[in-house]
């Protein structure tokens, strides 16, 4: 896996829920080829987490079938 300052973000099209209604208090999720890249809006400066898109489709499809919940 490649490290964040590897990857190049300057083009990268970050996107959030519509359901955030603009508030900074979101994950954002952005494409990168082979990867996915997640960052929280309330401090972009952190950088992001970088996963493979295998492993984007399973968080999102666990969140979606409840198999990932608050513990």
């Amino acid at each position: 896996m490649a490290a964040p300052h590897d990857v190049d973000l300057a083009h990268a099209r970050w996107r959030k829920s519509s359901y955030s209604g603009g508030a900074n208090d979101c994950v954002e999720v952005a494409a990168l080829g082979d990867r996915a890249a997640v960052r929280d809006s309330k401090d972009i400066s952190r950088g992001p987490l970088l996963i493979s898109k295998a492993a984007m489709r399973a968080l999102v499809s666990g969140i979606a079938n409840g198999s990932i919940i608050d513990r």
